[in-house]
């Protein structure tokens, strides 16, 4: 569904009225295009999101649940073999196996988002925001879909349910090979928009054979080093952005983009893996309970629990581009870092001295720990689809650009997309060390108090 900051390229595309088919093809390519970003986000991220849902399952009681994320971060930190890495947690008992597994799923996500996340700045820039709105989508989708996949399969324990998980990854180079439109199939936006220009292939050599004619559609270009005319065919395009000019262009994205999701990740991943395990109360009797009792049978289904809730709401945010609801002004991206510093504070105190009431209404308790999960997946959604969002859609090209500044604008859009999604991953490999004694120090609290339940699990 195209959103509000689409409106310079489909207003061009919908002008050609007078051309139906055309605009239909072009009407059925957008949707190719979205379709196709939003499995790369979801499968992508899919087998992440079924191990921190298994986390409880993947490891021993006395093993803090951080260390599933550390594991299941560090390595995209590197890279930015999923089936392989499934296979591994699967096929083995012993928790290094495991571990060595959920370090090679991990790989495997954090390479595909880097991948896909550039894949979408080869587009007109326009269509890049709508690409990455629908991966965003995806990832969302990967979590309501992963989270939801390890609640129904979780029955069937450890190595049936992670090895069914296992194949999703296969579904990726078919939507490649078969689904995803080349940017050359958007023909339309090409000729309206100045934000896309064809790289020229040609030899960049400048003829200086004065007798030799250059071909009559080639655009002239003046030389800005030797003053002499070159054509646009011949204009070199090979384009290395040095370490200056990458520093240069990654000192504006810190306060601006890169701390706002840094923090965001930070502080929902503390909450995920560090204080979401100890958020364990009695298993409630139906016969009063009506609708926790129903969904809580035992002490392990509130932290896989808490995941689903956290992953849908996620989705629905992450979403909210792609069904047009505007983004974020870049004033208020720090906004969703606030709200969740306010929601972690909140179930801290709530899991360490218990500030709703647990004994007199479970039912209330319930539903204040769920609302503030929820939220707490609105604003990591937010913060994520928001913040590379508008990184995608800065640096415009503009009318007067060639060919040479159209590619280095593009590779510096590369770039700093890299740079945002190195600042998320670092965000969950410093909130896996911070969450792993925070679970320890919270699980001691309530054993201090008379409640035991973490130490169950």
């Amino acid at each position: 569904m195209a959103h509000p900051e689409d409106d310079e390229l489909s207003a061009p595309l919908l002008d050609a009225g007078s051309d139906a088919s055309t605009s239909d093809n072009e009407r059925k390519l957008r949707l190719k295009l979205g379709i196709s970003f939003f499995i790369f986000g979801l499968i992508n991220n899919i087998l992440y999101v079924v191990i921190l849902s298994a986390a409880l399952d993947l490891v021993p009681p006395s093993t803090p649940k951080g260390l599933i994320a550390f594991c299941n971060i560090f390595p995209a930190l590197v890279a930015k073999i999923g089936v392989l890495g499934m296979t591994v947690v699967a096929g083995f008992d012993s928790l290094g196996m495991r571990l060595l597994g959920i370090c090679l799923a991990s790989f495997s996500s954090g390479l595909g988002e880097l991948t896909f996340l550039q894949l979408s700045t080869t587009y007109p820039i326009a269509l890049a925001g709508h690409s990455v709105g629908y991966f965003a989508s995806g990832t969302g989708g990967a979590g309501v879909g992963g989270a939801g996949f390890w609640w129904e399969v979780r029955s069937l324990g450890v190595k049936k349910g992670v090895a069914l998980s296992g194949v999703l990854p296969f579904v990726i180079p078919l939507t490649y090979f078969f689904l995803l439109p080349a940017p050359s199939k958007f023909a339309g936006a090409r000729r309206n928009s100045a934000a896309y220009a064809a790289i020229p292939t040609a030899d960049p050599t400048v003829e200086e054979d004065e007798g030799e004619e250059t071909d009559v559609g080639s655009e002239q270009l003046a030389d800005t080093d030797s003053g002499a005319t070159v054509t646009a065919k011949e204009r070199p395009l090979v384009i290395m952005l040095t370490f200056a000019d990458k520093i240069k262009l990654v000192r504006p994205l810190l306060l601006k983009f890169m701390l706002p999701i840094f923090s965001v990740y930070v502080l929902e991943y503390t909450i995920n893996q560090g204080i979401a395990p100890t958020l364990i109360y009695p298993v409630p009797d139906a016969s009063q309970h009506w609708l926790i009792g129903h969904i809580i049978h035992s002490l392990r289904d509130y932290y896989p629990l808490w995941q689903l809730v956290y992953q849908t709401f996620v989705f629905f945010s992450r979403s909210s581009i792609s069904i047009g609801v505007p983004s974020l002004p870049t004033r208020l991206l720090w906004a969703p870092a606030i709200v969740q510093a306010g929601v972690l504070l909140t179930l801290v105190l709530e899991s360490a001295i218990g500030i709703f009431p647990e004994e007199s209404n479970p039912t209330l308790t319930f539903l204040l720990v769920f609302t503030l999960i929820a939220v707490e997946g609105v604003c990591g959604g937010l913060a994520y689809v928001n913040v590379f969002y508008r990184v995608g859609q800065e640096n415009h090209p503009s009318e007067g650009d060639d060919a040479y500044e159209l590619e280095k604008k593009k590779q510096e859009r590369e770039f700093k997309i890299g740079s945002i999604g190195f600042a998320d991953s670092l965000g969950i490999l410093l909130a896996s060390l911070i969450a792993m004694p925070t679970e320890i120090g919270l699980c001691k609290a309530q054993v201090g108090r008379g409640k035991t339940f973490c130490k169950t699990l």
